[in-house]
């Protein structure tokens, strides 16, 4: 997603946290201009104007309304809207529920501001971001839930690679540099594998290959 601006809601049940990350993301390219205080009251400012929202920002644990069951409801009905979970939670079911509900990305909330820009970066430009902690949860989750079938036979061997570099969650352009293809190109491959993999997202793309042993 290439825009000179990224809108973003923030929704949390402390305005504490609010107020921090108001104050980390003060700058020319993030902007926050929506902030709620549970997860019901986020639905309803996205349902009201969504056009105007790039990027959800959510705690996991809300009153009315939880961050996975926001996530699973912006997902379905505004695909175009990003979600990058921020939680103290790194336990296996929590990050289990977020990636099932497909979140883009998901850090701890004990996350410095540099880990916090790399996220948005990573997730506004096509990829995904998981802390350093949560990857080895998602990986062992998905790993126990292996097929036997050889279902990445249908991969090309350039969209097997590419599918690899984008669970390692490279972006697009950077997929291209590595590759030395253009981003054109990369896309045109993503494409081709939420077809063949019979995802809508990246993060579904994400769980396909780790579902299926890709290395």
């Amino acid at each position: 997603m290439e825009i000179e601006k990224v809108n973003i809601l923030i929704a949390d049940d402390h305005q504490m946290v609010i107020d921090g990350l108001k104050m980390m993301l003060d700058g020319d390219v993030y902007q926050v201009i929506s902030e709620a205080n549970n997860g019901q009251e986020a639905i309803d400012l996205i349902q009201t104007q969504p056009e105007q929202y790039h990027l959800l920002l959510t705690d996991i644990s809300m009153p009315l309304l939880s961050g996975t069951e926001l996530c699973k409801m912006v997902k379905s009905q505004f695909p175009h809207i990003q979600v990058l979970v921020l939680s103290m939670y790194n336990n296996a079911q929590a990050v289990k529920e977020a990636v099932l509900a497909e979140a883009d990305g998901y850090i701890l909330k004990n996350s410095g501001r540099t880990e916090l820009l790399q996220a948005l970066h990573r997730i506004t430009n096509g990829g995904t971001y998981f802390s350093q902690d949560i990857v080895p949860i998602i990986y062992g989750q998905y790993q126990k839930q292996k097929v036997k079938d050889e279902k990445l036979n249908v991969l090309s061997p350039r969209e097997r690679e590419i599918l690899s570099l984008i669970v390692k969650e490279f972006t697009s352009e950077e997929i291209a540099e590595k590759l030395f293809i253009s981003k054109k190109t990369v896309d045109n491959h993503r494409q081709n594998l939420f077809i063949k993999c019979n995802c809508k997202s990246t993060v579904g793309l994400v769980k396909y290959a780790l579902a299926n042993g890709l290395e």
